[in-house]
């Protein structure tokens, strides 16, 4: 199939969507932008909170990384609960805050911290 004709039949699928599921397509959409966007910044923070200066501890910096890592899957988790519409994904999501920061607490109490986020932790 040539890729105009895809194109033409993706065109036609997407008004007849937007006609048939107006109020669908407009909530969609109206939820995507946010969802994306907080995502970004989680992945963002994620991504400048695992960058650790090496510390000569493996643990401490493996931790530290690993902290950081969690904490944006527990972000991400939580813009599917805001947004997602999917009741299994949701469930999943929701599993996965309660996991990583019963995980986070195992990390900081590894190393002699304590389970308790310090000030400004996410």
């Amino acid at each position: 199939m040539s890729t105009s004709l895809l194109k033409s039949r993706r065109l036609r699928l997407a008004a007849l969507l937007a006609v048939t599921f107006p109020a669908a397509a407009l909530a969609a959409d109206a939820m995507e932008g946010p969802f994306l966007a907080e995502n970004q910044a989680a992945m963002d923070r994620m991504t400048a909170g695992m960058g650790v200066r090496p510390s000569g501890d493996v643990d401490r910096d493996f931790s530290a990384m690993m902290i950081a890592h969690h904490l944006g899957a527990i972000e991400m988790a939580r813009a599917e609960l805001r947004y997602g519409g999917n009741e299994q994904l949701r469930r999943i999501a929701q599993g996965i805050v309660v996991e990583q920061k019963q995980e986070i607490d195992a990390m900081r109490l590894a190393v002699g911290g304590s389970a308790a986020a310090p000030a400004g932790a996410r």
